[in-house]
């Protein structure tokens, strides 16, 4: 079931499919490139991802990038910006599976069934490349680099269910918000940013429903480890002052 948002502002424009070389240099030239499909690909190969790549989409602040139950056809390598995924419950209350930043994927959970499991909502302006499944399923075939980079890319999504389901199965409030934090900075570290400076795009509630936590929880969760020289918090600009000590709170639990 899809979720009706209050406020859904139209599509921008997606970007025009990229001549050669355009493509050459929105690929072989990107910075994400290692966090991305096309890592390991010479540059005879990148030629065969002409139309691969169909255009950069922008997608605004709140907006739908795909919602449940709509047919699946590509995914979305985020190239900018910030998205969460969200799932109706069967009360129909939302709840956040996931949040993807630059050289991640959206749209993995269509593929066994043909449709999407959940809506991608951007947290922020942001910018994805569009690619057609059915043109990347063809085209692993032959590019074993691409078909390696596109299986690590699988296993590590199943690695974060993993983490999540030990998140909400064994930790505690304060455990659940460390290990949160930790895998975020982590995430921006491999990007380039700093490890311990800190913007959240997403608000306490949504990291809360992420969490399996109130937002008063996660309210009294960061104040808790700011009082103990943890955290320094301004809104939604967070340092992680003691990275060991927070590792620490989270290690007993694997």
């Amino acid at each position: 079931m899809a979720v009706i948002l209050p406020f859904s502002p139209k599509p921008l424009p997606a970007d025009p499919p990229p001549s050669l070389p355009a493509l050459r240099a929105a690929c072989s030239g990107c910075q994400l490139r290692e966090l991305c499909l096309p890592v390991g690909l010479e540059d005879q190969d990148l030629e065969r991802l002409e139309g691969l790549v169909g255009g950069r989409r922008r997608v605004a602040r709140g907006q739908t990038l795909f919602q449940a139950g709509e047919r699946f056809r590509a995914l979305y390598a985020v190239r900018s910006g910030f998205f969460k995924t969200v799932v109706a419950s069967e009360g129909g209350r939302a709840q956040v599976t996931g949040f993807q930043m630059a050289g991640e994927l959206l749209g993995l959970d269509g593929i066994g069934s043909d449709h999407h499991a959940c809506d991608a909502i951007a947290l922020e302006d942001s910018q994805v490349c569009e690619i057609a499944y059915a043109d990347l399923e063809r085209i692993t075939h032959d590019l074993p680099p691409l078909a390696h980079q596109f299986h690590r890319i699988l296993s590590r999504e199943i690695v974060r269910d993993q983490g999540v389901m030990l998140l909400l199965g064994r930790m505690t409030a304060e455990e659940r918000v460390a290990a949160f934090l930790l895998n975020l900075s982590q995430r921006l570290q491999a990007r380039g940013y700093a490890a311990q400076a800190l913007r959240l795009r997403m608000t306490r509630e949504e990291i809360g429903s992420y969490l399996g936590l109130s937002l008063e929880t996660v309210s009294r969760t960061f104040s808790k480890l700011q009082d103990e020289g943890l955290l320094q918090v301004q809104q939604r600009e967070l340092k992680l002052l003691d990275l060991p000590a927070l590792r620490q709170r989270v290690e007993p639990c694997g």
